[in-house]
């Protein structure tokens, strides 16, 4: 821009100073030469003033604030000029209990199971058997918390740094017949201490980072000793069942938090709550509520009542099944809604074997036989268990695997409880849900009130 205004100048000024001959040879150069002057300060005048207006008014002001630093120094805020003297005053209450934390450190180790399990449930199920079989030898008394993956966690360390532990789980679900069992080699390694310091330095009020990894520890640790039914008293454990939870997600439901109530079709509403822990300033803080955006608000989800699944479907159908076949319409809504359902059977005495429903027979049981022994259903049961089929025009369940299919009777079996419905409800099971869900303030108090009473000392 200076070159392209320098040269012009120069132009502008050899053209006016080239002597014309008609002219006077006596005229003075000043004068011009003034002129010339001040066109270029007027020129580069107007020049600065389009960049400053292309920069905007946000460069000026910066500018401006920048070259009056004592302007700041000078600004002074207003007093506030009283307190509200206007309306009741209340006392707010918070669904947060102050916990303690623990002295020791805790102690992180990795689980390897070497068949390739995905099934958190499946894991747990081998950790529950390790530590039922070790606890009082191999693990030196400790509890260990497991999440299911490759996490594990005690409140001090084990006897070991590696050891390789052989597990055996029967397969419960297989065939009266075809019982096997399986075998798992459980690794558990030694990782590192998750220290408790920094979070005791951040309690006491010391200017440390929030320890994000021992928060999660403590979280996932809360999390699933209240799914193993253990109680925390100051993070000492003590076994004891008189909750039962059930983990859905981030949520843990309870039959005891509240009465069930029915929906109609089959199935009642649990009541559940989502837990975290938090930091505060009063000290350590478990925050039990529902969803993060209105923790006040507890949870209901619906579950399969634990009835004998002749019950249950004659609440599916709502008819009279004890007396009159099923059409073809009412097996398949049957089939449907018990496809995937665990049920135990009651025809065996304290035996209580545990079965997941894959279908459901199309012929009734009085016209069904085994392939094996070619025996028939009801002179099977007679003969073997002493149990006479009494409801014999109903269909059969069929358990096990597809290629050796057992049969069960509707009669002969029960539904086992803490099974969450995850199939759709109808419009009236929705409007009960609704209706239980919906809770007064003191009603919601109350339920917060007593889940933690349970299991945490606050």
């Amino acid at each position: 821009m200076t070159l392209f205004i320098s040269s012009c100048l120069c132009t502008e000024v050899a053209h006016m100073l080239m002597k014309d001959p008609k002219e006077n040879p006596v005229i003075s150069r000043e004068p011009l030469l003034n002129s010339m002057k001040e066109k270029n300060e007027d020129f580069m005048k107007d020049t600065k003033k389009i960049i400053a207006r292309r920069r905007g008014r946000r460069s000026e002001k910066l500018d401006t604030d920048v070259g009056s630093p004592a302007s700041c120094k000078s600004l002074m805020f207003h007093r506030r000029p009283g307190y509200g003297q206007l309306g009741t005053k209340c006392l707010v209450k918070a669904n947060h209990f102050v916990a303690n934390i623990p002295d020791s450190d805790i102690c992180h180790y990795s689980v390897k199971i070497d068949l390739e399990v995905t099934s958190h449930k499946l894991n747990k199920a081998i950790m529950t058997q390790l530590v039922k079989l070790h606890r009082k030898s191999d693990l030196g008394m400790r509890l260990p918390v497991y999440d299911g993956a490759r996490n594990l966690y005690t409140a001090g360390f084990l006897p070991f740094t590696t050891k390789n532990f052989i597990i055996i789980l029967s397969d419960d679900e297989e065939g009266a017949c075809n019982r096997r069992e399986r075998e798992f080699k459980v690794t558990i390694s030694f990782i590192t201490l998750a220290s408790m310091q920094q979070l005791r330095e951040l309690l006491a009020g010391k200017p440390v980072d929030t320890p994000h990894k021992a928060l999660t520890i403590i979280d996932i640790v809360l999390r699933q000793l209240a799914a193993q039914r253990i109680l925390i008293l100051d993070f000492q454990l003590l076994v004891c069942g008189c909750l039962r939870y059930v983990s859905v997600g981030r949520f843990l439901y309870s039959p005891d938090i509240k009465k069930p109530q029915q929906l109609g079709g089959g199935l009642e509403s649990w009541r559940g709550f989502y837990q975290s822990i938090r930091p505060i300033q009063m000290g350590l803080s478990l925050n039990i509520g529902g969803y993060s955006s209105n923790p006040l608000d507890m949870s209901s989800t619906a579950f399969i009542e634990p009835l004998p699944v002749i019950d249950f479907v004659a609440q599916i159908l709502d008819k009279d099944v004890y007396s009159r076949p099923l059409s073809d319409a009412d097996r398949v809504k049957v089939k449907k809604a018990l496809r995937g359902v665990k049920v135990e059977v009651t025809h065996r005495g304290n035996v209580r074997r545990k079965y997941r429903i894959s279908g459901l027979t199309s012929q009734p049981t009085r016209e069904l036989i085994f392939q094996k022994n070619t025996k028939s259903v009801v002179k099977y049961f007679q003969e073997v268990y002493g149990y006479t089929i009494q409801y014999s025009h109903l269909p059969c369940l069929q358990v096990g695997n597809q290629k050796k299919v057992n049969y069960l009777p509707l009669e002969a079996c029960k539904i086992v409880g803490g099974q969450r419905y995850t199939k759709g409800l109808n419009e009236k099971q929705i409007t009960s849900l609704l209706k239980v869900s919906c809770q007064r303030p003191h009603e919601q108090e109350m339920d917060i009130l007593q889940t933690p009473k349970y299991w945490a000392n606050y």
